[in-house]
């Protein structure tokens, strides 16, 4: 089947409007990003900027379960999970990365609040979770000792 040029110079535009649009889909999901938070040098810095304080309470109502000790700081799974009512958000610092703000997810109203990734540790470290619960921050918290740091260079 022989393509008219009609045809094609219509296929071509779908074509260039969708590369378009998927293009421009990356500045619509990094609007809320902040990189102000994300490039702070501190936790207590990267939690000001992230969410507007440092003041956390300790909460066994949140489950953290990651490795003792990772083998490769490059990849360190990690779940959080908690049963705290209206979460918000569920952030991840680490005291001794150059950037201590490692990931923090928006939580939608009415999901459950848990959430399964890898993480990047420099060296042992603790690792900090904080969920933003009904205006309020709790934490919890463990140390991670790592053999082999995943953050070179």
């Amino acid at each position: 089947m022989k393509l008219k040029r009609r045809a094609f110079i219509r296929l071509l535009a779908a074509g260039a409007s969708l590369l378009a649009a998927t293009l421009s889909m990356p500045m619509q999901v990094w609007a809320a990003w902040s990189e102000r938070a994300f490039r702070a040098k501190t936790t207590n810095d990267a939690m000001n900027e992230l969410l507007a304080g440092t003041e956390t309470i300790e909460s066994e109502r949140i489950t953290f379960k990651a490795p003792e000790i990772a083998e490769n700081g490059a990849v360190v799974p990690v779940t959080i999970k908690t049963d705290l009512p209206s979460v918000e958000s569920i952030s991840i610092f680490s005291e001794k990365n150059l950037y201590p703000l490692l990931a923090s997810f928006i939580i939608p109203a009415g999901t459950i609040a848990f959430v399964s990734t890898r993480i990047k540790l420099a060296e042992s470290t603790p690792v900090i979770i904080v969920v933003k619960s009904e205006g309020k921050l709790y934490s919890t918290r463990k140390d991670i000792k790592v053999t082999v740091g995943g953050c070179d260079g």
